[in-house]
């Protein structure tokens, strides 16, 4: 038996000395299994702690259908990108008849176990996930999967489980803006990231390297920050303006965090875009709330949502397989205004 509390109906049936198809038959009180047959497994069950989450199966295959509920886990409900996959979720899963159970991890991973907890017991049919900054372990997810509930990444797909996913080209949106700052001009170009942990950390850093170097410029670390909130650029970026070579540009990974570098260049005395240029990536209702307006990559966060649950519906109706891993990119594009040349 699995540790953990990761309890299968494979493992009920090897502990018991039956078939799966009995341990299955039993937990939905089949006629087929003796009732002293049915009770065994169910007080089995019921001691390990497992709940078999006969939802998704139902909805597979009934035309009489039970409530349809997808857990959604969210990172941060103030993040406009997050809001507007969740606005693309709900718009979708709400045309094709389902609603969604939505909680927030907070960024944070235990809160993320929790809620994964809360969602099985609750009996949802499926989970859309972006995982929080601080995930390093994926049991959660796994054991999700393995009791049959369809998981679907967005934005921050998990390395660790090989789960269908639907993510925007981080790469080329930062390789582009990044190619565009310098083809107006900047040659020092400071990069705002995240953790290199996260899968979207990596993607944008390797576009921002690979457009410097393709263009002749080498990366200087003495230009890169972990950085992305606006709070933290407003600490970070006197110090780097400060420099007795300033950066000449920033890229930053969210818009947040560039109009955090854009009011501590203008506190410094510089103009924006003739001294120093800045583009972020988002392009949020706060890129055009600025003076000037942003140069921002665009995510198209509705339509990952939709992608997203479209994948999760599609599976939980057998229009995909259930073992299938679904890989789907969503095209960003730079979206030039005042804070650029």
């Amino acid at each position: 038996m699995k540790e953990g509390g990761n309890l299968t109906m494979k493992d009920i049936a090897q502990a018991l000395g039956v078939s799966v198809a009995t341990v299955s038959r039993a937990l939905k009180d089949s006629p087929r299994i003796s009732a002293e047959k049915r009770e065994k497994i169910k007080t089995y069950a019921r001691e390990h702690n497992f709940y078999p989450n006969i939802l998704a199966e139902t909805l597979r295959k009934s035309k009489v259908q039970p409530l349809k509920i997808i857990g959604v886990i969210v990172p941060q409900f103030a993040h406009f990108y997050f809001s507007s996959v969740l606005a693309g979720i709900e718009e979708e899963a709400s045309a094709r008849g389902y609603r969604i159970m939505v909680a927030q991890s907070n960024e944070k991973y235990e809160r993320e176990v929790k809620i994964c907890k809360s969602f099985y017991e609750n009996k949802v049919c499926g989970v859309i996930v972006s995982q929080a900054k601080d995930t390093m372990k994926y049991d959660h997810f796994k054991y999700l999967m393995s009791q049959g509930v369809p998981l679907v990444f967005y934005d921050r797909i998990s390395t660790g489980v090989n789960a269908s996913r639907v993510v925007v080209d981080d790469y080329m949106g930062a390789y582009s803006a990044v190619t565009h700052l310098i083809d107006t001009g900047c040659k020092r170009i400071a990069y705002y990231g995240v953790s290199l942990n996260l899968e979207i950390g990596k993607n944008r850093y390797n576009g921002y390297k690979d457009a410097l170097l393709r263009h002749g410029l080498q990366p200087d670390e003495q230009l890169m920050r972990i950085c992305d909130n606006r709070t933290d650029a407003e600490v970070v970026t006197p110090d780097m303006l400060n420099m007795p070579n300033p950066p000449d540009a920033f890229f930053a990974v969210n818009d947040d965090t560039a109009i955090g570098i854009l009011y501590s260049c203008k506190r410094h005395g510089l103009r924006v875009p003739d001294d120093v240029s800045i583009c972020g990536f988002t392009n949020g209702e706060r890129a055009i709330a600025c003076d000037p307006m942003l140069t921002t990559v665009e995510q198209r966060g509705i339509r990952v949502g939709e992608e997203a649950v479209t994948i999760l519906i599609d599976k939980v109706e057998g229009v995909l397989p259930m073992e299938s891993v679904e890989k789907r990119v969503v095209r960003t594009r730079l979206i030039v205004r005042g804070t650029t040349k």
